[in-house]
């Protein structure tokens, strides 16, 4: 599950990393508690040019009769991507970058209660979360591709987001032809760090920077 993103990089920094056409109605950053059904970044390729636009995340299928005839769509699953009437044809045609500085994740405490903690690249670079994109009349929508969490979440939850390197870009953008599917895998051991975040964040309402902070309450 990928269910809260940040994001403290200007746009115009990730703009020139990607090499990607900026538009110019992307929300500022930066954002420490990016939700569901909010805008996020997104780099899609076409015709040879890279663009840089907004998108609201949770998929909205095209055969929804409104945005909210059925469950918000904010993940999809790597083991029935592939099959999912939702996304079988984004995952072959619609293949986009959901580009965050971290994410949330929850893990269970002691007593029941969830515990948050922010997760970034220990290299501090953006995060490039693979993700697939559908229009739904003047909407366009995505989501998140997630799979088994490998070695760097595992003590935390069971799933993550598909993080992406550089020079794995081109072929989740379909600008380095067929295979895509060879790189929903996990992220090498040492290449997340993650630490305790304040409970605060538990609610889709807390903003400012002290929400990223460590601090185990």
């Amino acid at each position: 599950m990928c269910g809260r993103l940040t994001l403290t990089h200007p746009n115009t920094a990730l703009a020139a990393l990607f090499d990607a056409v900026m538009a110019n109605d992307l929300p500022e950053s930066p954002r420490f508690n990016i939700c569901p059904t909010q805008v996020v970044p997104v780099v899609t390729a076409a015709s040879g040019i890279r663009r840089l636009a907004p998108m609201r995340w949770g998929l909205v299928p095209s055969w929804y009769k409104t945005p909210t005839d059925g469950p918000l769509i904010l993940n999809a699953r790597s083991e029935t991507v592939a099959e999912k009437p939702a996304f079988r044809e984004a995952i072959r045609h619609r293949r986009c970058l959901v580009l965050a500085s971290g994410f949330y994740e929850w893990s269970a405490g002691p007593d029941g209660a969830r515990l948050p903690w922010h997760i970034t690249r220990t290299d501090g670079a953006p995060m490039a979360l693979g993700g697939l994109w559908q229009a739904w009349g003047e909407i366009v929508t995505c989501a998140v591709v997630t799979l088994p969490a490998g070695p760097n979440l595992e003590p935390i939850h069971d799933r993550e987001p598909l993080i992406l390197n550089p020079d794995q870009w081109p072929l989740w953008l379909g600008e380095a032809g067929l295979g895509a599917a060879r790189l929903m895998r996990p992220t090498p051991a040492g290449s997340l760090t993650a630490h305790r975040v304040g409970r605060a964040v538990n609610s889709n309402r807390a903003q400012g920077p002290e929400l990223i902070e460590e601090n185990a309450d």
